[in-house]
């Protein structure tokens, strides 16, 4: 039987623009309850008024383990639980390592990879207890093959891979489905496309993805019947050669 979402609490990171508003109302719009998260309470706001469910805002900077910690307890305060987590928030730094600024590496595996498992281990208890729940991490292309031109973000995602695969087999006797959607190219803000005119095109010649077409993705994988579990959905522009 597919799986309900009607009154479930869905958290979704990085749901300011891109693929995570994407998914937090394809979430609402499937019934759940939507918390939003985010740097921006102005964007998180704006993205809210398309929710039509009961939502809630938080903003946060993810690169503070913190932080990372206070949305876990200030969404379980305000809803008493999370049935569904969609760490999607991400950073994307491409170019060559020997002139790369290993700073914003940091940053980049702070928000990828660290804020991701830290959240997953505050929900985790939880979820287990209730013997209940969902975990989709939003991967990449790039976590499965590495391409040279994005070597530290390929990087981020590879341990995303790995952290899903053995998450999932820790968890699964909790009746808890954990997967990945790895998308190629997004034409969303993170990839440098805002232009409503351009994006069209580009979807038009098959080249790009839109934000839309993930958050569709990951509706479906959420309400598959309870004794399927999608691991990994790889999502590609029909004509992107990779």
């Amino acid at each position: 039987m597919r799986q309900d979402l009607s009154g479930k609490v869905a958290l979704v990171t990085g749901a300011s623009s891109g693929i995570g508003r994407a998914m937090a109302r394809a979430v609402g719009e499937a019934g759940a309850k939507v918390v939003l998260v985010g740097r921006s309470a102005e964007r998180l706001k704006a993205a809210e008024e398309g929710i039509g469910t009961e939502s809630l805002v938080l903003a946060a900077d993810l690169t503070q383990p913190a932080e990372v910690d206070r949305v876990a307890r200030e969404a379980v305060a305000r809803f008493g639980a999370i049935d569904v987590l969609l760490p999607n928030a991400g950073l994307y730094i491409p170019g060559d390592v020997a002139e790369g600024d290993p700073n914003a590496w940091d940053e980049l595996l702070a928000v990828n990879v660290n804020s991701v498992f830290r959240l997953v281990r505050a929900v985790l208890p939880q979820m287990i207890e209730r013997r209940s729940g969902d975990i989709v991490i939003t991967s990449s292309i790039s976590g499965h093959q590495a391409i040279q031109w994005e070597p530290v973000y390929s990087a981020s995602k590879h341990a995303i891979q790995s952290f899903v695969h053995g998450l999932r087999r820790q968890v699964s006797a909790s009746n808890i489905r954990v997967g990945a959607v790895a998308p190629g190219i997004v034409l969303n803000e993170l990839w440098g496309y805002k232009d409503a005119a351009t994006i069209e095109a580009k979807v038009a010649a098959r080249e790009g993805l839109r934000s839309e077409d993930v958050a569709d993705a990951v509706l479906f994988m959420l309400t598959r019947p309870a004794n399927v579990t999608i691991r990994d959905l790889v999502i590609l522009p029909q004509n992107q050669d990779i």
